[in-house]
């Protein structure tokens, strides 16, 4: 008799756990999931698999990251942004973009300034001399953060900058990500770390139930000097960059130099990042200054990532090609957005706008390219012209609206770099600006890419290229 009882109680006991595992997870996601897709297939696994797809949801589902920085804003003292600076600016705008700046100072809390002078800098050879002088004659402070520091040659010239810096009695904070600047070994880490510059790896662990942080990368490159000079942009550390040198796969891409007020919103960004790893809180002059006018350009900082920032860099982008009237200008090193920014390009170019997105002819990830080739034919069907830049490889991120909005930074043009990663990027209303970089996009439009082009395809590339684009928000 007891033989058959325990079978039975086996299988209610079984099927009791199945019942609240999925009970209880499915509750917590129809709570927490904003993304209806996401909801159904997290469901759905643990539907299927109650024990493994609990178990997955606890590790890769939960967003443990904005509960974070949730817990973290709660510490700090909150201010309410005050948009008197930005309403003046609005009226100076005359018209087109002044809602555009109104939505993103409501979206971000961040005043739109004036008086900035920002300089265009290309590539590591434009950009690195400028950078190391700056470091080099750092009075106060020195904040830096990059997604890749290798410990290369020109790497370790930094390093050595910023370790005399440190020396001469400068407060050196150093921010590196903790994949991008290496998962197991970090050596320029372990080189800032053993000659006593504050150094700090962003999300880094080893540890199993840790690993949803994975997923989660810092992808800002900025430097900002005695809180006076910032530089911003997608340049990484890296020799690659220095593509005069002719490495073995040459990089190039854009970044700027800042001065003006818009620097100390750069410099806000970069402290909150150093906190959100540390717990560290950057205050005073030293990090943080008053600035008067130094230039012509009214600009703003917009920060992303799935904390408390979360997708206000794609509403900025949303927001504007939704007001542009006669060109838009995009060149991104990798094309993969969601579907709300494809319907916003392809409706711009069907009411008349003309839409011109400038890709890699290869980027440096072959799976992106493969996922793009199958996802852009919609575009194209709605009269996006979409044109190839010849080798070496453009990792320049810029946009910009009829020759006088440009939006500039870090931020990819894909669905990890939009919804994933930290990124930051600067709104500019400054007409110069806007038509060197619209120049310069331009001058990159090598080859023109048809239907022609996809369609001469065969069957099995075609079909690796959609395969791949299953995997666009993991690319």
């Amino acid at each position: 008799m007891t033989f058959d009882i325990l079978p039975h109680f086996s299988l209610v006991t079984v099927t009791i756990i199945r019942f609240v595992l999925v009970t209880s997870v499915a509750l917590h996601i129809l709570l927490t999931k904003r993304n209806t897709s996401s909801a159904i297939g997290w469901i759905g696994i643990c539907v299927l698999m109650p024990a493994l797809g609990t178990v997955l949801y606890i590790m890769f589902g939960i967003n443990r990251v904005r509960r974070l920085a949730k817990k973290l804003v709660s510490g700090r003292s909150s201010h309410k942004f005050d948009d008197s600076h930005s309403s003046s600016w609005n009226r100076e705008l005359n018209g087109q973009f002044a809602p555009l700046a109104t939505m993103v100072g409501k979206l971000t809390s961040r005043p739109l300034v004036g008086g900035n002078k920002i300089v265009l800098l290309h590539d590591g050879d434009g950009a690195y001399p400028l950078m190391l002088n700056a470091i080099e004659k750092a009075d106060h402070s020195i904040l830096l953060c990059s997604y890749i520091f290798r410990n290369d040659r020109i790497g370790g010239v930094f390093i050595e900058k910023l370790i005399a810096a440190r020396q001469r009695g400068v407060e050196v904070r150093v921010l590196v990500d903790g994949i991008g600047s290496g998962y197991f070994l970090s050596p320029v880490y372990r080189r800032l770390r053993r000659a006593g510059v504050p150094c700090a790896r962003f999300m880094h662990s080893m540890l199993p139930w840790r690993m949803p942080f994975l997923n989660l990368r810092d992808h800002r490159k900025i430097l900002v000097i005695d809180g006076r000079t910032g530089f911003m942009g997608g340049l990484n550390i890296a020799d690659e960059n220095l593509v005069s040198q002719k490495p073995p796969k040459p990089v190039s891409d854009t970044h700027f130099q800042l001065e003006g007020p818009v620097v100390r919103q750069l410099a806000e960004a970069i402290a909150w990042d150093w906190y959100f790893v540390t717990q560290e809180v950057l205050a005073g002059d030293i990090y943080f200054k008053e600035h008067t006018s130094t230039g012509e350009s009214v600009a703003r900082i917009v920060t992303a990532g799935p904390d408390t920032d979360l997708e206000k860099i794609e509403y900025t982008m949303l927001q504007a090609i939704t007001l542009a009237r006669r060109q838009v200008r995009l060149m991104t090193p990798y094309f993969l957005p969601g579907s709300r920014v494809m319907s916003e390009l392809a409706l711009a170019a069907l009411r008349g706008v003309q839409v011109d997105v400038v890709i890699p002819l290869q980027s440096n990830h072959p799976p992106l390219d493969w996922a793009c080739a199958a996802n852009i034919s919609p575009l194209l069907d709605a009269g996006v012209r979409v044109w190839r830049v010849n080798p070496p490889f453009n990792h320049s991120k810029l946009l910009v609206v009829d020759r006088a909005w440009s939006f500039v930074g870090s931020s990819n043009l894909d669905i990890r770099s939009l919804r994933l990663n930290f990124e930051i990027n600067m709104e500019t209303y400054d007409v110069l600006m806007a038509e060197m970089l619209d120049d310069f996009i331009c001058h990159h439009r090598n080859r023109r890419l048809t239907h022609h082009d996809l369609d001469k395809r065969n069957k099995l590339i075609q079909i690796r290229d959609a395969a791949a684009r299953l995997f666009m928000p993991y690319l």
